[in-house]
């Protein structure tokens, strides 16, 4: 299933998402004919389970979907439709074949069948027909709540993508389920959390590759600047970053099943960030002034590793609760935390106060 899902999505995308269709989809355009083929080609239902019509994939299969949606900028919420349809079929409600999204941080209060309060910081919020959030409480739901209904506040990331505030009075939901054992309040932090590592992995990727082609290409002083010892020490570090963001965003894709592997995704996300960081800067030194100019590809996809490094919690945050959850259970329970993929200090990712900064 996976080998199948990667050359489907692969081709897909090389001949759809264009430079000039990502520069359409900034200036606020919603790229109808792109959802369409991802919809004909059943991406939105490949994590939902095979009796709601899914393929009944694992997160180890959804990999590669969530990693070419980073490698080429994907517009639209597809990885986030993924992680909405997986839970929605945890929770036992039907998957849905349309734009979703889902709030990680919200306000929300439960006033008998009504649900008021907001939604913060909704990846395309604006574009999804319907959204998820997890209300608070001594007993937490996960609540399907329709888009249409909201009042949105509009805001941007870096990168020019939608992260709207959505403000909800009195809606009732579409659907509503208690969260299953095994399934946590903060589920919707871990899923962002992994869903970003995996488009950063793919994102590095076409960073080196777009810097290594230049400068390749690239003459001064009579020969390619690839052959000058400072780019090809610039090459290697990023070849270095990127392999290792790859490596760490996959095993958290790989240790998670359904439950989140928190562990790897907290180890992943501080790995992805940092080299997020490096390489981003690095491919602008190898590429010089040209790379922030507006007709070149290469700051579509920086402005994106400088955005998503800090979505759902930047890598000091998460390195903060790691070392803490460490220290809190003491030198023994290191190495047997790294072996199970799990660590059960590591605690509730709501109470992460600042975690976009």
């Amino acid at each position: 299933m996976r080998e199948l899902f990667e050359s489907t999505i692969e081709r897909l995308l090389a001949d759809t998402v264009t430079p000039e269709l990502l520069r359409h989809c900034e200036a606020g355009e919603w790229p109808s004919t792109l959802w369409t083929a991802l919809d004909e080609s059943g991406f939105a239902l490949a994590a939902a389970p095979e009796d709601q019509g899914g393929a009944g994939a694992s997160w180890d299969d959804l990999y590669v979907i969530v990693r070419a949606a980073g490698r080429h900028s994907l517009p639209v919420p597809l990885p986030e439709t993924l992680l909405v349809n997986a839970l929605l079929g945890r929770c036992g409600i039907d998957a849905r074949n349309a734009p979703l999204s889902f709030a990680a941080r919200s306000d929300l209060t439960r006033d008998g069948d009504r649900v008021s309060g907001v939604m913060h910081d909704v990846p395309w919020g604006r574009h999804a027909e319907s959204v998820v959030a997890v209300s608070g409480g001594a007993e937490p739901q996960l609540l399907l709540l329709p888009r249409a209904e909201a009042r949105c506040t509009q805001r941007l990331n870096t990168a020019g993508e939608p992260r709207d505030d959505l403000h909800f009075d009195a809606v009732e939901p579409l659907a509503r389920a208690a969260l299953p054992a095994g399934l946590p309040a903060d589920v919707l932090w871990w899923g962002g959390a992994l869903l970003r590592c995996a488009q950063t992995a793919g994102s590095l990727e076409t960073v080196l590759r777009l810097s290594t082609q230049y400068a390749t290409e690239r003459v001064q002083f009579g020969k390619p600047i690839a052959a000058f010892q400072a780019i090809q020490h610039q090459l290697a570090v990023m070849a270095e970053h990127t392999a290792c963001a790859a490596v760490a965003a996959e095993a958290a894709f790989a240790e998670s099943g359904e439950a989140f592997a928190t562990w790897p995704i907290a180890a992943a996300k501080v790995c992805t960030a940092e080299a997020a960081g490096v390489a981003a800067g690095m491919a602008h030194t190898v590429h010089g002034a040209i790379g922030f100019t507006h007709e070149h590809a290469l700051q579509l996809c920086t402005r994106r590793l400088w955005s998503w490094r800090s979505e759902f919690g930047n890598q000091s945050r998460w390195a903060q609760r790691l070392g803490r959850a460490v220290c809190a259970a003491g030198a023994a329970s290191l190495w047997p935390a790294v072996t199970a993929g799990t660590h059960p200090q590591l605690g509730d990712m709501n109470d992460m106060e600042g975690m976009e900064a």
